[in-house]
C-alpha cells in the first residue's frame, strides 16, 4: 500500500505504525483470511472466482477459533476478514469479537451490500476496527463490475449504516478502463458521505480477473490516473478534509509519486523516499500473509495457487517461519532478484519487484518483471536521461 496522505501531507494513521518500520524483518504479517469463498454478488474482477453456493472443506467454527489462538500466540497484529463475501458466514460476529478479545486487531473486507443497520449495530459490538466496502464505479458502472443489479443501492446503504454504528469506513475501488473515468466521482462521494478512507486498487488478474487482461491499463493510462489521484487527493486536503487515501497493488506508484513531487520539492521528495525505503515495497510473503475458506497459507490473497502449508496440519509459525520454503525464502532476499527490467531497475530498494502472482499470472514466472510497472527506462536508470 502507498499511503499518499502520509507521503504528500504527513497525515498519519495507525495503519502507517505497520506500514513505515526501520526494521521491517521484525515485523508480523498481517493475515488476508478469505474466511469463505460464497459470495452474493458476481464480481468481474474476484481473485477469488467466487459465486453464491455451498463450497466444501471451509473452516469450520471451532477451528477458526483455534487458527485465530495460533495467530495470536504469534503475535499477528491485524486479521482481514475478506472471502467471498465474509458476512455470510453465521459464525462472522464470533470471529470478529474472538480475534479482539486475544488482541488482534479485525478488519473486515465486504461489498456492503449485507451491512444492514442491525448487522451494523452487531459488528460494532463485537469489536470491528475498520470495514472496507467495495464500490467500482456510481450507480449503474458499480452494477456492471458487481454482475447484479441494484448493488450500488445496496452498498451505499451499508456505508451509511456502517458508519450510523460508529465503524470506520472506506471505499475500495479496483482500477480497469472500463471504470477509470468513475474516479472523480469516487472522490465527490468520499465527500458527500464524509468517507474518511479510500484504497485505489490496481487489477491483479487472478482469478475471474484473469478474464480482464484486455482491459488492463496501459502505463499512460496509468500513469493518468495517478496524476488524477494526486491532484484530486490535494483537493481534498487544500479544502481541510482529513482523509486517508492509498494506492494498492502496485508498487510503482512509490517511484512514481517520488519522481513526481521531486520536480517541485526536493526536500519532500528526500523524505518521500525514506519512508518508502523503510517500508521495502511489496511484502508478499513477509509483512502480508494470505489464508484461503480451507486453510491454505500463502504468500498474498492473490497468490493462492503458491501454498507454502496447510494450517491443519501445521501452525501459523511454522509455516511462516520455515527457513527452507524456496518461495519464502526468495521473497525474503532485499533487494530481490527479479528477471528484467525490474531486477535492473534503480527503485528496485523501494519497489521490491512488485506482485509476484501478477507476473506468473501474465508471463507465467514468478521471478519476470510486473508487466504492470509503467515507469519508463529512462525514469527507472535503463537508458541515460535525453536532459
Amino acid at each position: 500500500m502507498i499511503n499518499l496522505s502520509r507521503l504528500l501531507f504527513d497525515y498519519e494513521t495507525e495503519g502507517d505504525r505497520l506500514r513505515y518500520r526501520s526494521d521491517p524483518k521484525k515485523a508480523r504479517p498481517i493475515v488476508v483470511w478469505n474466511i469463505t469463498r460464497r459470495c452474493n454478488l458476481k464480481c468481474r474482477h474476484c481473485y477469488s472466482d467466487s459465486k453464491n453456493r455451498f463450497y466444501p472443506g471451509e473452516v469450520k467454527t471451532e477451528e477458526a477459533r483455534r487458527i485465530l489462538e495460533d495467530l495470536a500466540d504469534y503475535k499477528i497484529p491485524v486479521v482481514l476478514f475478506s472471502g467471498g463475501e465474509p458476512l455470510l458466514r453465521p459464525d462472522i460476529l464470533e470471529l470478529v469479537a474472538r480475534a479482539r478479545d486475544l488482541g488482534i486487531r479485525p478488519v473486515l473486507s465486504t461489498n456492503g451490500t449485507l451491512i444492514n443497520q442491525k448487522t451494523a449495530r452487531e459488528l460494532k459490538k463485537a469489536g470491528l476496527a475498520y470495514a472496507g466496502v467495495s464500490l467500482d464505479g456510481i450507480g449503474e458502472r458499480n452494477d456492471f463490475f458487481r454482475g447484479v443489479s441494484g448493488a450500488y443501492i445496496r452498498t451505499l446503504k451499508g456505508i451509511r449504516n456502517s458508519q450510523d454504528a460508529g465503524i470506520k469506513t472506506g471505499l475500495r475501488f479496483t482500477i480497469t478502463r472500463l471504470n477509470m473515468g468513475e474516479i472523480p466521482g469516487i472522490y465527490n462521494l468520499l465527500k458527500k458521505e464524509e468517507i474518511v478512507r479510500a484504497c485505489f486498487y490496481h487489477l491483479v488478474c487472478t482469478g475471474r480477473g484473469s478474464n480482464l487482461l484486455d482491459v488492463n491499463l496501459t502505463p499512460w493510462e496509468t500513469r493518468q490516473i495517478m496524476d488524477t489521484i494526486i491532484s484530486l487527493s490535494g483537493e481534498l486536503f487544500w479544502e481541510g478534509r482529513k482523509m486517508e487515501i492509498l494506492t494498492v497493488d502496485n508498487h510503482a506508484d512509490g517511484p512514481y509519486l517520488f519522481l513526481h513531487v521531486k520536480k517541485r520539492d526536493p526536500v519532500r521528495a528526500r523524505k518521500i523516499f525514506s519512508l518508502l525505503k523503510m517500508n521495502r515495497g511489496n511484502r508478499s510473503g513477509i509483512g502480508i500473509a494470505g489464508m484461503d475458506w480451507n486453510g491454505q497459507i500463502s504468500p498474498d490473497q492473490f497468490w493462492q495457487s503458491r501454498v507454502l502449508g496447510d494450517i491443519h496440519r501445521k501452525g501459523f509459525a511454522e509455516i511462516w517461519g520455515n527457513p527452507k520454503n524456496p518461495t519464502l525464502k526468495r521473497l525474503r532476499e532485499y533487494p530481490r532478484r527479479i528477471k528484467g527490467r525490474c531486477g535492473k531497475c534503480r527503485f528496485l530498494e523501494i519497489c521490491n519487484g512488485n506482485f509476484r502472482a501478477r507476473a506468473e499470472t501474465i508471463l507465467n514466472d514468478p521471478w519476470a518483471s510486473d508487466p504492470a510497472c509503467y515507469l519508463s527506462d529512462e525514469e527507472i536508470g535503463l537508458v541515460k536521461s535525453k536532459k
